[in-house]
């Protein structure tokens, strides 16, 4: 039974047809057998005994006599219209069977084979059409209509993933407005401060030049940061189009390539470091990726963890099946807020990075690791550090 399910839609129409058919011919061969011996017996009461039984054994056993049809007007009328059917019925029996079992597996093939789907997928796009798409199209058939249901349910779980990604866009857009708002009005801030200093003071002279020289300085500091930010509204706007570009990736010149920044940024903030290769396993004899893309990665994630390490940063290399993790792991203080805020943009763990730091470094980290096919993932450890594992999905 279970194989039938899974018939094509043509042949379990063929296969429905046959056997309505099958089964019609024998009720129809039934009736009409049903009736020719009730026709018999109605001739019988009005055929001459005498010479039917004569005319019988002259007959012998080589041939069957059958009652003569009397006439119309010899019998009676309720025998007469019974006659009279049992000939409708002996002339067109097949054909009525023939038509009543066509209906009936088509109604059963509708019934069985469209119907259940039909209505999944009308139940599915008036869900889709009220914006609800956490549901799941529940047709199981192997026909050509289960492959139906099963693209709708995969256009039905894309559809979510992109209202998923664009709501996300929107949220994204909507904190990045709000940063941009944050993040400018502080140096115009300043600016501002300084002009009205200089525009009250600078006519009367009680401002020296060495004040006036720090003022015009800090100023320029500050159109500065402005630059600075500009130009990392401008980095971010394209992270999203770049390209993914696979080559094979050596362990030690990728762990060699890690150190020589981890050397530069942790000797800057006073920190000590480690990097190691702590397993290379890939699923074939190489593994390629995109090696500059992971490497600004690293550098966002040590850059980050020098600045808010107590005394060491630990980095960790490892490669396993197709999936390449980068491990960033101090001994400061770890996350104060919820992990999956800090990789927002422009967010800033502590107040005091306003001044220096945009904030863009977990998020750029975030969006590289998802366009190469992967995530990131931030965490506290047991110790009260904080680690963040850069994912990088590749090739074998």
């Amino acid at each position: 039974m279970e194989k039938i399910k899974n018939f094509s839609l043509k042949k379990t129409i063929l296969l429905y047809l046959a056997v309505s058919l099958m089964v019609s011919f024998l009720l129809s061969g039934a009736v009409v057998y049903a009736a020719t011996r009730i026709q018999y017996r109605i001739w019988e009461n009005y055929t001459d005994m005498e010479k039917y039984q004569a005319a019988d054994m002259q007959s012998g056993n080589d041939y069957r006599v059958e009652p003569a049809r009397p006439a119309l007007n010899e019998m009676s009328a309720a025998d007469r219209h019974i006659s009279e059917t049992c000939d409708f019925l002996e002339t067109y029996a097949v054909l009525v069977f023939s038509m009543l079992g066509s209906a009936a597996a088509v109604g059963m093939f509708y019934k069985n084979k469209l119907k259940p789907p039909i209505e999944e997928l009308h139940h599915a796009s008036q869900m889709i059409a009220q914006n609800e798409l956490d549901f799941q199209i529940c047709y199981e058939n192997r026909d050509e209509l289960g492959q139906l249901c099963r693209e709708f349910d995969r256009m039905r779980a894309q559809l979510a993933e992109n209202n998923s990604r664009l709501w996300r866009a929107v949220e994204d857009e909507k904190a990045l407005r709000a940063a941009i708002a944050h993040d400018i009005r502080s140096p115009l801030a300043v600016l501002r401060g300084y002009q009205e200093m200089l525009l009250e003071f600078a006519p009367t002279g009680t401002l020296s030049c060495e004040k006036i020289t720090e003022i015009l300085r800090d100023g320029m500091n500050q159109i500065d940061r402005l630059n600075g930010f500009i130009e990392t509204m401008r980095k971010m706007t394209r992270l999203e189009e770049r390209e993914i570009y696979y080559a094979p990736v050596d362990p030690a010149g990728l762990r060699e390539e890690i150190e020589k920044t981890a050397g530069v940024l942790c000797r800057e903030a006073g920190k000590s470091f480690r990097a190691a290769v702590t397993a290379w396993q890939p699923g074939g004899s190489t593994f390629q990726a995109d090696r500059e893309l992971i490497l600004e990665v690293a550098d966002n994630l040590i850059q980050n963890a020098a600045r808010y390490a107590g005394e060491h940063v630990d980095i960790r290399l490892s490669c396993r099946g197709e999936e390449l993790t980068v491990e960033v792991v101090d001994d400061g203080e770890g996350f104060s807020q919820n992990t999956d805020t800090v990789t927002k943009p422009f967010y800033h763990g502590d107040s005091r990075d306003n001044l220096q730091h945009f904030g863009m470094g977990m998020y750029i980290s975030r969006v590289y690791c998802e366009r190469h096919g992967g995530r990131l993932i931030t965490e506290n450890t047991r110790e009260g550090g904080a680690a963040v594992k850069a994912i990088f999905s590749g090739r074998t």
